[in-house]
């Protein structure tokens, strides 16, 4: 991680890629406490286990892609106490669970009372043949803030350990060039923006792991030309929005430009694509479609639970909502042609067009 330097006359206030890095994974850091995040917001895996089913479908589609191999792996990156790798688990084919090797990667330690088939690391493997999944982890790999100043000139945010800021440095080098390609900033004094470039690495370094299958990154998200005036970095505590203050007792999370990272990709790499949840989750036979009431009368437990379940795809798919994510797919050497989720009748979603000449 990049060390931000601060003069003496800033007190304790460093850029807040620095100041989130020791909040969320110090040694006294948020994603270290006993309680886990899902205790602080709920993600579409806490919200029905109709998520976790759409990602195992997911991976029996990549598994037939990659011709069923001997040993197929999910990864599940930022797993949080391992919810997702356990429900994708428990909801494969017989034939499928018997190959599989499932790597839950956090920073906490290993749950108590985890499915012992489910491998507990710190890194993702160094060979992948399989599903990559990374389920808002993105959005929580920190990032440094930029805001115009009354020139016209953006600078680095400094924050201290309590939430207050002030204006640093002008934003200079790499950092300044991505700022110009992906999230330019007009001139007008108060305007912000998160400097996305570790992101982009972060997920480049994830995807280069992948020999053969598919990466897939889950999270709210923005593309060029509808990037937020003002930034998106906030923080969520026991459930509720809050202000984002780097102290350890709150998650920190800002939107991703999810157009970037598809461009970071390894070199070689083509076919990214950015659709919404909604899309995808019903390209993976996910709706909120209620069942028939004829099933009320006839059979009337079945129509119970089958209101149930259409209730938790309504929220997973919902419009201003869950709904909205964003799951950026990046295939490694799939069949030609293949397609791991086709378009669906709404579109193609947030399409990304990565140039074949772009320059990684």
């Amino acid at each position: 991680m990049i060390t931000v330097a601060v003069s003496s006359n800033d007190g304790e206030r460093r850029g807040w890629r620095a100041a989130a890095e020791e909040a969320l994974y110090g040694p006294e850091g948020f994603y270290r406490r006993p309680e886990g995040p899902a205790a602080h917001f709920r993600t579409s895996v806490h919200a029905s286990p109709l998520f976790a089913g759409a990602v195992a479908r997911l991976l029996c589609r990549v598994d037939r892609l990659l011709g069923r191999p001997a040993e197929l792996d999910f990864v599940d990156m930022a797993a949080g106490r391992g919810e997702l790798a356990g429900g994708v688990l428990a909801a494969l084919p017989g034939e499928v669970a018997g190959r599989v090797r499932v790597h839950a990667v956090e920073i906490a330690g290993r749950p108590a009372g985890l499915d012992p088939r489910i491998a507990w690391r710190g890194e993702p493997p160094e060979r992948i043949c399989g599903l990559l999944f990374a389920n808002e982890w993105l959005d929580n790999v920190p990032v440094d803030v930029a805001e115009v100043d009354r020139d016209g000139v953006p600078r680095r945010v400094l924050v201290g350990r309590d939430g207050t800021e002030r204006l640093g440095e002008p934003v200079a080098g790499e950092d300044a060039d991505w700022l110009a390609r992906w999230w330019p900033l007009p001139a007008e004094p108060g305007l912000r923006a998160e400097i996305g470039l570790p992101r982009d690495t972060a997920w480049a370094r994830a995807v280069s792991r992948l020999a053969r299958g598919l990466a897939v990154a889950v999270d709210y998200g923005h593309v060029s030309g509808e990037r937020p005036w003002y930034g998106t970095l906030t923080g969520f505590r026991d459930g509720r929005e809050t202000a984002p203050v780097p102290d350890g007792s709150c998650d920190l999370t800002a939107h991703v430009a999810l157009d970037a990272c598809a461009a970071a990709a390894p070199a070689g790499l083509t076919g990214a694509r950015v659709l919404t949840q909604r899309e995808a989750l019903r390209a993976l036979g996910v709706t909120g479609a209620r069942p028939p009431l004829t099933l009320a009368s006839e059979r009337p437990a079945d129509y119970v639970r089958a209101l149930a379940r259409a209730g938790q795809a309504a929220e997973l798919t919902a419009p201003g909502g869950l709904g909205d994510f964003g799951w950026l797919l990046q295939p490694v050497r799939l069949p030609d042609g293949a397609e791991v989720l086709p378009d669906t009748a709404g579109g193609a979603g947030l399409f990304v067009d990565v140039p074949d000449d772009e320059e990684h």
